[in-house]
């Protein structure tokens, strides 16, 4: 049956742009499993893909040039806040899709950031690191947080390590605003409405839901980020089977990776939805 759905699901994604109105919630009747026993075989058999995708540990930590990988295209500058932006092929496409849709009932889309190599987010992290970015908290990391466990976790709260995004993927895009505030209320909380009932029809799903009982661990939430499953969930099967802690290196502050537990913690702290 797994394999049946995800044959269907991209062809329905590009021929059904508006499909019946459906809540974020639906996805676990799709794409999402519960019990152990059906996890575990969803878990081998998009494994399976991401291996028959070619996909390995280097792309999955970042380790690639996205502008010179054929998988890859340039955003146009109409769908973004700036030029330059990349995603895999697969991923704007169902973009495009969604945009277009939403567009036609009045919600405008504007991706703010996309896909960001290793050494992309290692820039992001050492600013951080050192305090030449302050936090979104307004705190200077390096004096506020000595400890460099406590800075590091400080820092994840909403930014990854290198090697441990899933922007390293090209699958997943930010969205119009870096607030949760700003889908609150007004205009941006009637694109997180739309975002909520709209988005999983062509694939996409919330990964950083609010933290409680059902999302312990990780990133804080961010109603702005979301990821084109067809392509993020074999990914993420991989990086529960290969990335290990101690692969997490080559930045200021990676050896608190492993006491820190990134991979379990962050890297699979994500909605069940999306996974």
């Amino acid at each position: 049956m797994k394999h049946l759905i995800f044959l269907i699901f991209p062809f329905c994604l590009a021929c059904q742009p508006a499909a019946d109105t459906a809540q974020q919630g639906t996805q676990a009747d799709t794409i999402g499993y519960t019990g152990n026993h059906l996890t575990e075989k969803k878990d081998t058999s998009d494994l399976e893909k991401a291996r028959a995708m070619g996909f390995d540990t280097p792309y999955l930590m970042g380790q690639f040039d996205p502008a010179k990988h054929p998988d890859f295209v340039q955003v146009p500058a109409r769908y973004a806040d700036r030029e330059g932006l990349l995603l895999r092929k697969d991923t704007y496409e169902a973009f495009l899709a969604m945009y277009e849709t939403a567009q036609a009932e009045g919600i405008q889309l504007v991706i703010r950031s996309a896909t960001r190599n290793f050494n992309y987010q290692k820039g992001i992290w050492e600013r951080k690191w050192t305090g030449q970015q302050k936090l979104s908290s307004g705190e200077h990391a390096a004096q506020s947080f000595p400890d460099p466990k406590e800075r590091a976790l400080e820092i994840l709260k909403y930014s990854s390590m290198p090697g441990t995004s899933r922007h390293h993927w090209g699958t997943d895009i930010d969205l119009n605003a870096f607030n949760n505030r700003y889908f609150e209320e007004g205009k941006g909380q009637k694109i997180y409405a739309w975002l909520t009932a709209n988005a999983p029809k062509f694939g996409f799903c919330q990964p950083y839901s609010p933290k409680g009982p059902e999302r312990p661990n990780g990133y804080n939430e961010e109603k702005w980020h979301w990821s084109y499953l067809p392509v993020a969930q074999p990914l993420t099967a991989l990086a529960r089977a290969e990335l290990q802690d101690g692969m997490i290196s080559g930045f200021k502050g990676a050896t608190t990776a492993t006491s820190i537990q990134v991979v379990d913690n962050y890297v699979l702290g994500i909605s069940d939805l999306c996974i």
